[in-house]
């Protein structure tokens, strides 16, 4: 129950889905987490529930897209507690779409979030755990199974999420080769319910019979839950996982393995 004792976690998108699952487990493994979002009624909620459970929380405001809001979350969680350990890269969006019907705004809205906000907080992150005496830090982006294989209706999140994937190891080979003590992975999570998967699949119609059809995609018979991913970041948020550098961390239920 102290796997991050002491460490400071900034997680983007930490209200609903991976990201509260991330901040909730983190805190209770010891981390004073920083929940991020643009949904304030919920993560506010997830962080005065952490403080209620005896953890230590703040809630940000913040848009990834923006790197003024990069710039003020680092200074707030500096202010607050003094140092970054750990940014869980979690915000992110998905938008289905065939290739012919996607418009350019909803291409540049997605990456705006997806790959955008991750360059700027890996850039932002890597500037505040360089103060760390000696410099450390563990940066953990979350890509998806949809960063490693194509879908034939998301062309956009596709791009996003390979993205993620290559400045990843191009970034983790940068901090390894420049002695930062800062390691930089990713985690390509298999469909997980959550709000954005339920969403999609009211988008495309029945949740049931969607449910029932992502659940059969699965080798292991059945979708994950945020906490299978939780442990994942868990895992790379821990010194456990000091050796490991410019990893792609595969948590699908067996999905990419067919």
């Amino acid at each position: 129950m102290a796997r991050v004792q002491g460490k400071v976690c900034i997680i983007t998108g930490g209200a609903l889905g991976l990201g509260e699952a991330a901040s909730r487990l983190l805190a209770r493994e010891g981390a004073a987490v920083v929940v991020t979002d643009v949904k304030d009624v919920e993560g506010q909620r997830v962080a005065e529930e952490i403080r209620s459970a005896g953890g230590q929380a703040l809630y940000l405001h913040h848009d990834v897209a923006d790197e003024s809001a990069w710039e003020k979350a680092m200074d707030a969680t500096l202010s607050r507690f003094g140092r970054l350990d750990v940014l869980v890269n979690n915000a992110g969006v998905g938008i289905g779409c065939a290739p012919d019907e996607q418009t350019l705004e909803q291409w540049r809205f997605l990456m705006s979030i997806n790959l955008d906000g991750v360059f700027l907080g890996t850039k932002h992150a890597i500037r505040a755990m360089r103060r760390n005496s000696p410099a450390a830090g563990s940066i953990i982006n979350l890509s998806s199974i949809e960063g490693l294989v194509g879908d034939p209706n998301l062309g956009a999140y596709n791009a996003s999420k390979g993205g993620v994937t290559l400045y990843t190891k191009s970034v983790a080979l940068w901090c390894a080769k420049e002695r930062t003590g800062i390691r930089v992975n990713s985690v390509h999570p298999g469909y997980i319910w959550t709000p954005m998967v339920e969403n999609y699949l009211k988008e495309a119609g029945d949740v049931a019979a969607g449910r029932k059809a992502l659940d059969a995609m699965h080798p292991v018979g059945h979708v994950g839950e945020p906490d299978d991913i939780a442990y994942g970041v868990l895992y790379l948020a821990s010194d456990e996982s000091k050796f490991v550098t410019g990893s792609s961390l595969v948590i699908d239920g067996g999905y990419t393995a067919q």
